[in-house]
C-alpha cells in the first residue's frame, strides 16, 4: 500500500511527493529511484523536514499510533491506513493526539471514494431509495495472504470486515447489534493463528433495517467486493469487477474476465482519497474519513469478533460527542 500511495502522489497534481521511507533500505532505494524522489530508512527524516506538510503512514498496524503521535508532535498532517491500532485504547490515543495537535487525520477507508459507491450513497442519502430495508455486502479475496501476515493482521474482522462495517454505517446509518459466525475451512493456517477464513455477520441498524456481511479469504475465482441495498422505492446493486467489457461465448459456455485483487478494483478510489486528503490539508477542512469514523468501525469489528468467540449477538452502545458518534460494546443481546 505504501507503493500504491507513493505512485498516486506522483500522479496527483495537488500533491508533491517529497520523500519515501521504508525500514528495508533496498525497498526504499528502489522506490525512490523509480519515482525520482529522495528516499530514507528513517521516519524522522520526514518529521524533521520543515517544508513537508503531511505524511502517509502505510506501515504494519502495530506502528501506526506511535507514528501518528510523532507526526502530531511535529505538526504534520497524517493519512493512515486502517486500522489505527489493534486495541481500542491505542486507537483512541492516536486519534486524540491528532486532535490535540490540531492536525488532520484521515484513515484509509477507500470504498468511500470509489465512484460507484459514492454515487449510490449520494442517491440513498437524497431519499431516492426510500426507507432502507436490507443492506448486503460481500468481500472476498482470491487467495489468502501469507501466514506471517495473518499472524500480525488482527484477524479477519479487524483486518478485512472493518471495511464493510464502515460502509454499512456510511450508506445506511448507525448499528445497534451484530451477530457473527465464522470458520477456518481452507486449511490449518487460519486455525493455528486463532483466525477464520470465512465469516458471516448480521446487523441490526438503529432505524430497524437489517444487514448481512459475508467475507472470504479463499474465494478462488478472484477478488469481489459487491453491495446491495434494498429500499421501499428502489434497490441499488454495486459490483463492477471487470477489466474489459468482453464476454466470450463458446459452445456450451460463456466467460468474462475478473480482477485479481483490490489494487485492480480500486485504482480510482485510492487516487481520489489521497486527493481529498490533500484538499483537506490545503483548505483547512475536515477529512472525508475521520479518526472518529475509524474508531467506530474498529469497535464494530471488535463486537463481531466477540460475537463469534462467545457465540452470541452483541449490542452496541452509542453516544453523540462533539467530534462524532462514539461506540462502545454493550451487554449480551
Amino acid at each position: 500500500m505504501g507503493r500504491v500511495h507513493a505512485e498516486n502522489a506522483v500522479r496527483t497534481r495537488s500533491v508533491e511527493l517529497v520523500r519515501v521511507v521504508d525500514a528495508d533500505e533496498p525497498v526504499a532505494r528502489e522506490l525512490g529511484e523509480d519515482l525520482g524522489v529522495e528516499w530514507s530508512t528513517a521516519f524522522d527524516d520526514l518529521l524533521g523536514d520543515a517544508d513537508l506538510d503531511a505524511v502517509v503512514v502505510a506501515t504494519p498496524t502495530a506502528l501506526h499510533v506511535q507514528m501518528i503521535e510523532a507526526a502530531a508532535t511535529a505538526g504534520k498532517h497524517v493519512f493512515c491506513e486502517k486500522p489505527v491500532a489493534f486495541d481500542l485504547e491505542s486507537s483512541v490515543r492516536g486519534v486524540q493526539a491528532a486532535r490535540a495537535a490540531g492536525i488532520k487525520l484521515q484513515v484509509g477507508f477507500h470504498r468511500r471514494y470509489d465512484p460507484d459507491w459514492r454515487a449510490a450513497t449520494g442517491r440513498i442519502q437524497r431519499g431516492e431509495l426510500g426507507r432502507v430495508y436490507l443492506f448486503r455486502t460481500s468481500l472476498r479475496d482470491k487467495r489468502p495472504p501469507s501466514l506471517d501476515y495473518l499472524r500480525g493482521s488482527g484477524g479477519l474482522f479487524v483486518d478485512s470486515m472493518i471495511h464493510d462495517l464502515d460502509t454499512a454505517r456510511w450508506m445506511v446509518g448507525e448499528i445497534d447489534e451484530v451477530c457473527a459466525i465464522g470458520a477456518a475451512l481452507s486449511g490449518p493456517a487460519f486455525a493455528e493463528t486463532g483466525d477464520v477464513d470465512n465469516a458471516i455477520v448480521t446487523l441490526r441498524f438503529a432505524d430497524g433495517a437489517l444487514g448481512v456481511i459475508d467475507n472470504s479469504r479463499v474465494a478462488g475465482y478472484g477478488y469481489e467486493c459487491s453491495t446491495e441495498v434494498v429500499g421501499s422505492e428502489a434497490t441499488v446493486r454495486i459490483g463492477h469487477h471487470r477489466r474489459v467489457h468482453n464476454e466470450w461465448l463458446t459452445p456450451g459456455s460463456a466467460a468474462v474476465d475478473w480482477v485479481a485483487d483490490f489494487s485492480e478494483r480500486y485504482v480510482q478510489a485510492y487516487q481520489l482519497e489521497l486527493e481529498d486528503f490533500a484538499a483537506a490539508v490545503r483548505d483547512d477542512r475536515a477529512c472525508g474519513v475521520t479518526g472518529e469514523d475509524a474508531l467506530s468501525a474498529f469497535v464494530l469489528a471488535q463486537a463481531c469478533d466477540r460475537s463469534f468467540r462467545e457465540q452470541r449477538p452483541v449490542r452496541l452502545r452509542r453516544e453523540q460527542t462533539e467530534t462524532g458518534v462514539a461506540y462502545g460494546l454493550g451487554e449480551a443481546a
